[in-house]
């Protein structure tokens, strides 16, 4: 398998059968680590905290929000990559064990499916407010906050693009 078909491996669709490929990481004893975002631009930001999470457990599965998912939850102007750039940038990684793209507006189905061992956010959350966190803390798993690198938002990038004013 040459490198673009082994990160072409790495993304699923939140309607293509996860279930054998969850056995078969359960199988090899893989304590899995799960977060999820729009991942639009990305940035040191996104870099930084994905590979903290994925140091949280052996392997990292990133939630993607579909492009129509992201459309209802940041507005008409965005997504600015579609789906499948976004998921190829995240699986291009070599610490993102596997990309899955949801259609919800929030991963709660795919984290009941996937039932991670950890389940990683930025500080940004509370953790009262983390979408998953009663599945995962249930079966006895780990939620995580990590702090995020001041000064890097995808929004602020947007901003600068356009060339908002105070950029």
């Amino acid at each position: 398998m040459n490198h673009l078909e082994h990160i072409k491996s790495k993304i699923w669709h939140m309607d293509q059968e996860l279930g054998w490929q969850l056995a078969v990481w359960r199988f090899h004893e893989n304590k899995i680590v799960f977060t999820n975002g729009c991942f639009d631009i990305l940035h040191l930001g996104h870099v930084d905290y994905l590979a903290k999470a994925a140091g949280e457990g052996t392997l990292l599965i990133v939630g993607l929000n579909s492009d129509a998912s992201m459309k209802r939850i940041k507005g008409s102007s965005r997504p600015i990559q579609d789906e499948n750039s976004r998921a190829m940038a995240l699986a291009a990684f070599g610490f993102v064990g596997a990309v899955v793209i949801f259609e919800e507006d929030t991963p709660y189905d795919l984290i009941k499916s996937i039932q991670p061992d950890v389940l990683v956010k930025g500080k940004d959350y509370e953790p009262k407010d983390i979408v998953g966190a009663d599945i995962v803390e249930k079966k006895g798993g780990k939620l995580v906050t990590m702090d995020l690198v001041e000064g890097y938002s995808t929004s602020a990038i947007i901003d600068k693009i356009k060339g908002s004013p105070g950029q």
